[in-house]
């Protein structure tokens, strides 16, 4: 009788090259894909641990039912990791001639020879490109990709990536996230060391039909002040794509951390993100954002102010036009004594856009002596547009102060009047009130991000006037 071959034959890989000899893996989400990405990226096994149960969160959680409309999403249509076969590099020289280019239109190396602390490159979910300028390294400031952080620096990333202030639990697109996460940004910067340039990241979607989850955390530690900066673009193709990225921030005592984002998408990204910060005593965080394309976006940044004397700051404005629908707000839980926080929300929706505040204060028990203040303002350009604003405020502590306000309208006939007595032309008086109702929140980015986001604004507006 023959004897029985009982070989072993491995199963195909579910990551293969594609005829340009670009890593892809097949479309949808499976453990396999998983375990294959993990063993590519060469992960610890804690990592893959992660992985793993973030998966099996993932496929118990349900689809939101809110917000916005999430029916034509689907995993199984998304290729989810597609890294791109350049390397890793730290001289700029170095980096491929197509991705600097890129990079070049975008201003960013000349940036970060003139006003930048460092910065990190994110091209199709993989980092192209880490720099430090040596004096901050010598400060003991670590800026890396997320990649990178997770070899070199574990004991300093484990206790804090995705377990106290974004678990994967939270909602299926954090779950999913943990799964397939790639790319991103590590940032610690040590007790005492105040940061006096900002320190950027810049990720690029490239793909169609991809999913991008670039991951970022960023440890403030005692003491230190950090102002952090995020750039991200997509091209325009005529299929759906997805950005589900989480950031995490802890600010320690009496530190202080800014995040600054301007997020330019193409019109068919789903643009689901989960952005949280966690601040104990004296400490301060400031979100300061501007949301510009995209498909359907919903996304809530949250600061738990832990310790006594915490602040947060909420400046955001979000512009909606065409068919894009955004769900978007703030949400702040006080649960320390004398806290502070103030959300302000700038919005513009045109040509039947849909822009939507979510908000939520919530003044814990223990909130005594704790203050908000909430203002969301709406600028509707035509009678088709829509704008909603839904807050949620609890209170558990009678010993508090709360104020909301929400205020939509559009531009006044004698406002354009005035500015067209003065040569203006319609377009461009539209533009002037739009910038002045922006002011807030743009005064508040540097110089280069404000111009470029009043640039971006003004690109929607060209054809709605009139």
């Amino acid at each position: 009788m023959a004897a029985t071959d009982k070989t072993k034959i491995a199963p195909p890989s579910p990551i293969v090259e594609d005829d340009q000899g670009q890593l892809v893996a097949k479309k949808g989400i499976s453990r396999e894909v998983v375990e294959e990405m993990s063993k590519i990226k060469g992960e610890p096994d804690w990592m893959l641990q992660k992985r793993l149960k973030s998966y099996e969160i993932f496929m118990r959680k349900p689809i939101p039912t809110w917000g916005v409309d999430l029916s034509g999403l689907s995993f199984d249509d998304l290729v989810l990791y597609s890294p791109p076969t350049a390397g890793r590099y730290d001289s700029w020289d170095d980096v491929p001639k197509d991705m600097k280019d890129t990079y070049e239109a975008l201003g960013i190396p000349q940036a970060e020879r003139e006003q930048l602390a460092g910065v990190v490159g994110i091209w199709r979910q993989e980092p192209v490109y880490e720099g430090l300028k040596e004096e901050y390294r010598k400060l003991g400031i670590i800026f890396c990709s997320m990649d990178t952080a997770i070899t070199e620096y574990p004991d300093l990333v484990e206790p804090y990536f995705m377990t106290k202030c974004v678990p994967p639990q939270d909602n299926k697109f954090s779950a999913l996230h943990g799964a397939v996460w790639s790319g991103g940004a590590f940032l610690y910067v040590p007790k005492g060391v105040k940061v006096d340039l900002p320190l950027q990241a810049y990720f690029r979607m490239e793909g169609a039909g991809e999913g991008t989850f670039e991951h970022t955390l960023i440890i403030a530690d005692e003491g230190s002040e950090v102002n952090y900066i995020e750039g991200c673009t997509a091209q325009t193709y005529s299929v759906n794509s997805m950005h589900s990225a989480v950031v995490e921030i802890f600010v320690k005592e009496g530190a202080k951390a800014r995040y600054t984002t301007v997020q330019n998408w193409s019109k068919d990204v789903y643009n689901l993100n989960t952005k949280r910060a966690i601040v104990d005593a004296h400490g301060t965080v400031e979100w300061v954002g501007g949301s510009m394309g995209a498909k359907y976006v919903m996304l809530y940044p949250g600061s738990f102010l832990l310790g006594e004397g915490a602040r947060a700051d909420h400046l955001n404005v979000g512009v909606a036009s065409g068919k894009v629908w955004k769900d978007t707000g703030a949400k702040v839980l006080h649960l320390a004594p004398n806290t502070t926080s103030n959300i302000l929300a700038k919005s513009i929706s045109m040509d039947g856009g849909v822009m939507g505040y979510r908000g939520l204060v919530r003044m814990g028990h223990n909130s005594q002596g704790s203050k908000s203040r909430v203002q969301c303002d709406g600028l509707m350009m035509d009678p088709y547009s829509r704008s909603d604003t839904w807050p949620d405020i609890q209170i558990q502590n009678p010993h508090v102060t709360v104020a909301h306000e929400a205020v939509v309208g559009k531009i006044s006939d004698e406002q354009m009047f005035y500015l067209k007595s003065r040569g203006l032309t319609e377009e461009e008086a539209a533009a002037m009130i739009v910038n002045g109702f922006i002011e807030p929140v743009t005064k508040e980015l540097p110089m280069e991000y404000a111009v470029e986001l009043n640039r971006l604004i003004q690109l929607e507006m060209e054809g709605s006037i009139g």
